[in-house]
């Protein structure tokens, strides 16, 4: 008995794959496509080496998203030093 390629994007998900943390943190960047594009080419050729320009796309993207993110979270942050009173 096989079991279903958990590559394959175009099979019905399980209520347990809808909740898949890793899956639900990669579409808020953005980046989904391009990780789908990483695990698509990883399970077609079994070679990583073959994959590269998939994984430096993926890349990039993912750290644009992490250097969007800093510049959000960096003025949100007070820039105060100050020490609570003693």
């Amino acid at each position: 008995m096989t079991s279903p390629s958990p590559h394959d994007r175009s099979r019905k998900q399980d209520d347990d794959d809808e909740d898949d943390p890793v899956d639900r943190m990669i579409s808020h960047t953005g980046c989904a496509e391009l990780h789908y594009a990483v695990q698509e080419c990883m399970a077609e050729h079994q070679d990583w080496r073959v994959c590269q320009s998939h994984v430096q796309t993926f890349k990039n993207c993912m750290m644009n998203f992490q250097s969007k993110k800093r510049g959000q979270t960096g003025r949100q942050q007070p820039t105060s030093t100050q020490s609570a009173p003693s």
